[in-house]
C-alpha cells in the first residue's frame, strides 16, 4: 500500500474536523484507511480556479469537483461581482448544465450559494448548450452566468465556466480578479449556502423560443434550402445537450429529414457508446458515419456534451465518407456566409470577421478576397467574444471562428456556437447541392482560388513538475536560438506573443504585436508555411500548429498535392525534431 502524503492527510483532516457532511467524511475516512494514493491527489491541493472556471475529476477532496469546491468557487465570483456591481439590486445570473454525472447538482449548488447572497438565479429547468447560456445572459440581462460543464473531458470530469455580462467567458482583468477572490475563501464556513428559493426562477421553453427565433435570423438561402429540403443528415449529440435543440433549429430552417443517431440520443454522463465525446476524433463519428452510409445520407454532424463545437463528414468523390478538420469546415462556413452576404447585398463596407492566430490563414485569405477587415486573436474563444465588444454599435461582426471546431455566426452569442453552426453548415451543403455540387466539391473550389491550405496538430506529453520544467526550457531555447531554415526552408520572420514582437529576420525590423502578452512562438517560413507553438493553458503539453499550402490547380491534382502537403509537415517534424 502507498504511503500515505502528510500534507494530504492534514488538508483531509481538517475537512474531517469541519462543516462538511457525514457521508464526504465516511468516504474521507475510507480513502485514508485504503487508498492513500488516491486520498494524495484527492487533497495535495485546491482545485484550481483558472481563467475560465473550475475543470476535475469528481469526488470529495480540495482537489476534486464536490458541492463544497463549486460552492467556494461560487462564493469567490459572487463577491467579485458584489464589488463590480454596486448598484444593481438584486444582480442576476444564469446558470445552464450539460448532460454529465451530477451536472445538475452542482447546478443547484450554485443556485442555492447565489441566492443565499441575495442574488437573482435564472436556472435552466433541464439541460441545454453553452452557447444558449451564453444568448439567455444577452436576453435577459444578467451581470454574470455558470455554465456546469467539462466540454469533451472524460466522463469522470466535471466544470464550472463563469460568464461575463456580455455572454463571453471572463478576460482582463475580470478573470485575474475572480480568481483572487475564489482564492480567499479557504473554509466552507465562508460560504454562505442557505439561500432564499423565491430568488431561483426556473426558465426554459421562452428562452429556447427566443435563441431559435435569433438563429432563424442567420438564415440566408431559404430558396436552396426549400428545394433541397430532403438532403439526408445525419447528426449525433454524443449523449448531450445538442439533442434538445439542434434537430428542431434544423427542421425550422427547413430541412424535412433529419437523421439522428438513436444510441446516442439519450442524455447520459457515462456516454457509454464513445470513448470521448469528443467530435474531433474519429471514433466519436463512427456511429453517425455508419448510420450515414446505411442511409446513403449526404452529412454528418456531431456536437459535444455542451454543443458549443463541431465536428462533419461529407461525401467524398468516391461516395465515401470524409472526416473535415475544424480549419476545413471554417473555410466552408466562411466562404460562404460571405458569398452570400456579397450576393445578397448585405455589405455597407464596416464588416469583420475574427480567427484566432493558430486558425488557418486560408480565412484570412478568403475575408481580404471579400474586402474584409479581419482580426487575430490568441488562442479561446474568449479573446473573439471581445473583439466583438470592443467594436459594437460601430462595426458589424459577422463570423468568427477557430481551429478547434468552434465557429459563431452573428452576435447575439458569444461563445462558440455549435447550434448555429449546425444550421449554417446544413444550409451550405443545400445551397451546393443546388448547383449540383456536395460540400467537398466546394472546399475544392475554394482551394483552387485560394490555394490548399493544409494544417495538423502535434501535441506532446510532458507530465510532473520534470514535464513541466522542460517545455518552459523548450520555449526557452526556441526564444534563445531560434531556428534559421526548417525543413531547408528559411525562417523570415519570428513571432513572439510573450514579448509582443515580430521580428524580420532578413531585415531585423521589429513590428509590435497588438495582443495581451501570451508564451506563443510563430515560425514564418519563405514558402508561406506557419509553425506555431505553446505549452497547454490546461494539460500537460506543448502543442505545435503546422499550416502549410501549395496551389491547386484542378481538382484531379487533390490527391497529389494532399500528399505533398503530408510530406511537408513530415519533413517539418523531422526537422524540429519531434518524430
Amino acid at each position: 500500500m502507498s504511503q500515505i502524503d502528510q500534507n494530504s492527510l492534514q488538508r483531509a483532516q481538517a475537512w474531517l474536523a469541519g462543516n462538511v457532511d457525514e457521508n464526504t467524511k465516511t468516504q474521507i475516512r475510507n480513502l485514508i484507511e485504503n487508498d492513500p494514493a488516491t486520498l494524495g491527489d484527492a487533497f495535495y491541493r485546491d482545485l484550481e480556479f483558472g481563467t475560465g472556471g473550475l475543470r476535475g475529476i469528481m469526488g470529495v477532496g480540495t482537489n476534486r469537483m464536490n458541492k463544497y469546491t463549486v460552492g467556494m468557487a461560487t462564493q469567490g465570483l459572487a463577491n467579485y461581482l458584489k464589488k463590480m456591481f454596486p448598484d444593481v439590486t438584486p444582480i442576476s445570473l444564469a446558470i445552464s448544465y450539460d448532460s454529465r454525472n451530477n451536472s445538475r447538482y452542482f447546478a443547484e449548488i450554485t443556485a442555492e450559494v447565489l441566492a443565499a447572497n441575495g442574488f437573482k438565479v435564472y436556472l435552466f429547468d433541464d439541460l441545454r448548450p453553452t452557447p444558449e447560456l451564453s444568448y439567455t445572459i444577452r436576453y435577459l440581462g444578467c451581470q454574470s452566468g455558470v455554465m456546469i460543464t467539462a466540454s469533451h473531458n472524460p466522463k469522470e470530469y466535471n466544470g464550472y465556466k463563469a460568464y461575463w455580462d456580455d455572454g463571453a467567458q471572463m478576460i482582463a482583468p475580470h478573470d485575474k480578479n475572480v480568481i483572487s477572490e475564489v482564492q480567499k475563501i479557504t473554509s466552507v464556513d465562508q460560504v454562505h449556502w442557505q439561500g432564499n428559493p423565491e430568488l431561483i426562477i426556473s426558465i426554459g421553453k421562452e428562452i429556447d423560443e427566443a435563441y431559435m427565433a435569433q438563429i432563424l435570423t442567420l438564415q440566408l438561402s431559404p430558396d436552396s434550402v426549400s428545394r433541397e429540403k430532403e438532403l439526408k443528415i445525419v447528426y449525433t449529440p454524443l449523449h448531450g445537450t445538442g439533442l434538445t435543440i439542434i434537430p428542431d433549429v434544423l427542421r425550422r430552417f427547413g430541412f424535412t429529414n433529419i437523421m439522428v443517431v438513436e444510441e446516442q440520443a439519450t442524455a447520459d454522463g457515462n456516454f457509454p457508446t464513445v470513448h470521448s465525446p469528443n467530435p474531433e476524433e474519429h471514433d466519436a463519428l463512427s456511429m453517425a458515419i455508419q448510420l450515414a452510409e446505411t442511409e446513403n445520407a449526404d452529412l454528418v454532424m456531431a456536437t459535444d456534451p455542451d454543443a458549443d463545437r463541431v465536428g462533419i463528414a461529407v461525401k467524398g468523390p468516391a461516395g465515401n465518407f470524409i472526416l473535415l478538420n475544424g480549419n476545413q469546415t471554417a473555410a466552408l462556413l466562411f466562404y460562404y456566409v460571405l458569398n452570400r452576404w456579397k450576393e445578397l447585398g448585405k455589405f455597407t463596407g464596416n464588416e469583420f470577421i475574427v480567427k484566432t492566430i493558430v486558425t488557418s490563414e486560408i480565412l484570412r485569405d478568403i475575408s481580404q478576397s471579400f474586402k474584409l477587415q479581419y482580426f487575430d486573436v490568441l488562442t479561446g474563444f474568449k479573446f473573439i467574444a471581445d473583439v466583438i465588444r470592443q467594436h459594437e454599435g460601430r462595426k458589424t461582426f459577422i463570423i468568427g471562428g477557430e481551429e478547434s471546431y468552434g465557429y459563431l455566426i452573428g452576435d447575439f452569442v458569444r461563445d462558440k456556437d455549435a447550434v448555429s453552426a449546425c444550421a449554417m453548415i446544413a444550409e451550405t451543403a443545400a445551397w451546393v447541392a443546388d448547383q449540383g455540387k456536395t460540400l467537398f466539391d466546394l472546399l475544392l473550389d475554394i482551394y483552387i482560388t485560394y490555394s490548399f491550405y493544409k494544417e495538423r496538430l502535434l501535441s506532446l506529453t510532458k507530465k510532473g513538475k520534470t514535464g513541466a520544467d522542460e517545455i518552459q526550457q523548450m520555449m526557452v531555447n526556441y526564444r534563445t536560438n531560434p531556428m534559421k531554415y526548417i525543413n531547408g526552408i528559411r525562417v523570415v520572420s519570428i513571432k513572439d506573443y510573450l514579448s509582443l514582437e515580430e521580428k524580420n529576420l532578413e531585415t531585423g525590423r521589429i513590428t509590435p504585436i497588438h495582443l495581451p502578452s501570451s508564451n506563443v512562438l510563430q515560425f514564418i517560413l519563405e514558402d508561406g508555411s506557419v509553425i506555431s507553438v505553446r505549452p497547454s493553458g490546461t494539460e500537460p503539453k506543448i502543442k505545435y500548429y503546422f499550416g502549410v499550402r501549395a496551389p491547386l490547380k484542378q481538382r484531379s491534382d487533390y490527391d497529389k498535392t494532399n500528399s505533398f502537403l503530408d510530406d511537408k509537415i513530415e519533413g517539418i517534424i523531422r526537422s524540429m525534431k519531434l518524430d
